[in-house]
């Protein structure tokens, strides 16, 4: 019965890890975008999104990534004969793969509080599927315990993240074409 508490407890924190993920990369973008308005806008916004960057990061991203890591190596503690298992070293290196993530949306969180983000805008669009493609490598290889089959749905969420990108390439033309004629 321990164990099944554990796994909630990890499942629950490593739900609000994502979302924390996902949410920063969207302020990133929200202040990259804010140097192109004028002052004071400018300003305000960027303050804005540095604070709630902040207490986004600080209070809600670490705290869940470190809960999450802790319940999983209780969980592996109870239950050792998961390291025997291919599906779940692979679901390791993923992990790792997801810490290095974490650890450049880092980097990006001090530039934010340093008041300049040094990676466009379109560039952190794409960034932001990285941990999308992590979170379904990892939910297939747990829900499928399988280290082969997982690369079917992640061969699938490339594909989705291709056109996606290819998406957000229109999209940028199309916001871009609508500035052009509105201010003309």
């Amino acid at each position: 019965m321990d164990y099944l508490y554990l796994k909630s407890l990890h499942i629950i924190f490593i739900t609000t890890w994502f979302a924390g993920l996902f949410y920063i990369i969207r302020l990133f973008i929200y202040f990259k975008e804010a140097e192109e308005k004028e002052e004071p806008s400018k300003t305000i916004l960027q303050q804005q999104y540095a604070l709630m960057g902040k207490r986004l990061w600080y209070i809600i991203t670490w705290p869940s990534a470190i809960l999450a890591s802790i319940f999983a190596y209780w969980m592996l503690f109870l239950q050792p004969a998961y390291l025997s298992q291919n599906w779940m070293w692979v679901k390791l290196v993923f992990v790792v793969l997801l810490y290095l993530y974490h650890w450049s949306c880092q980097i990006l969180v001090n530039q934010m509080e340093a008041g300049e983000i040094k990676v466009s805008s379109y560039k952190l669009r794409i960034w932001n599927e990285v941990a999308t493609i992590i979170l379904f490598s990892v939910v297939f290889l747990v829900v499928l315990k399988n280290a082969v089959n997982w690369i079917y749905g992640v061969v699938g969420i490339v594909l989705f993240s291709v056109l996606l990108m290819v998406g957000i390439k229109l999209y940028k033309k199309i916001r871009e074409r609508n500035n052009w004629e509105n201010k003309n």
